[in-house]
């Protein structure tokens, strides 16, 4: 009888193994050899894509990822509820930094879920329902942060420069981004939705995907699609990079705001339409 057809076939224990002891000399060949157990089908897609993100993220610092102060969204003290739980409906987050008159002096944080006690009549104050805010260096490796956050249970962090201001702030979801790509939140898009959806505020929420002639046909616009397929490459282009959430950018009469995006690409965009501007004047 033929050896071939009696001997057990290796498990893929056994076959990456036997793939793992031509030991990496540094992280290229470590690389590479992850990318030669994928073509030999002993790791998926995904699999590939989530080891290499870990490997990434053991790379890099905080200030990587972070939300720039000038994109904080925060609250301030001294405003009484009325006053700020419009912009919490409108931002839609779940956790806001609380200040006390400035961005350098950021007290606490809120969590959203908290001011249902407003809204059941219970006694509110703002500064009772406050969470310690932690805070970190621009500098701190990114498997740190995820490991306090998962030993601490929190969720953000404000950033913190060298001399001590506020440079940002990070989220537990903005560092998992790096592992395992896109998370679903508030602005992403069910399966059945449009790629153009129009608010209630006269604003369009457009996927980052969106082809060029699909956006004209939605906002009337005339954009040539001769050098960008998508709505993401045009705003690229006109960035220069690729812009973090919160980032803002106008041109060709359109305000365009980065709701969603990653290290890698854009998601969901936020348009909006500006006022037209009346001519100067001819001297």
């Amino acid at each position: 009888m033929d050896e071939r057809q009696t001997a057990p076939r290796r498990t893929l224990l056994e076959r990456l193994s036997a793939m793992l002891l031509r030991e990496p000399e540094d992280r290229e060949q470590l690389i590479e050899l992850l990318h030669s157990a994928y073509e030999h089908n002993l790791l998926d897609s995904d699999a590939l894509s989530m080891i290499e993100g870990v490997l990434q993220v053991s790379e890099m610092q905080v200030r990587d990822v972070m939300i720039p102060r000038s994109q904080m969204d925060v609250i301030d003290i001294a405003q009484q509820p009325e006053a700020f739980i419009p912009f919490v409906i409108e931002t839609a987050h779940s956790r806001f930094p609380v200040v006390d008159d400035s961005k350098d002096n950021v007290i606490g944080v809120l969590l959203a879920k908290d001011l249902l006690r407003f809204y059941a009549g219970e006694e509110f104050n703002v500064r009772d329902m406050l969470r310690p805010a932690v805070f970190v260096p621009e500098s701190k490796r990114l498997n740190v942060l995820l490991r306090e956050f998962r030993n601490n249970r929190n969720h953000i962090a404000i950033v913190v420069d060298e001399y001590g201001g506020v440079a940002g702030l990070v989220t537990i979801e903005d560092v998992l981004e790096q592992i395992v790509g896109e998370i679903e939140d508030e602005y992403d898009f069910d399966e059945d939705e449009d790629n153009v959806l129009l608010d209630r505020a006269g604003r369009w929420r457009v996927k980052a995907s969106t082809e060029i002639v699909d956006f004209n046909a939605a906002l009337g616009t005339n954009f040539s699609d001769e050098d960008f397929d998508t709505v993401g490459g045009l705003v690229i282009s006109r960035f220069g990079h690729v812009p973090k959430r919160g980032e803002q950018i106008s041109f060709a009469g359109l305000q365009f705001q980065v709701l969603r995006a990653d290290s890698r690409r854009l998601h969901v965009l936020l348009v909006e339409k500006l006022p037209d501007v009346p001519a100067p004047d001819a001297a």
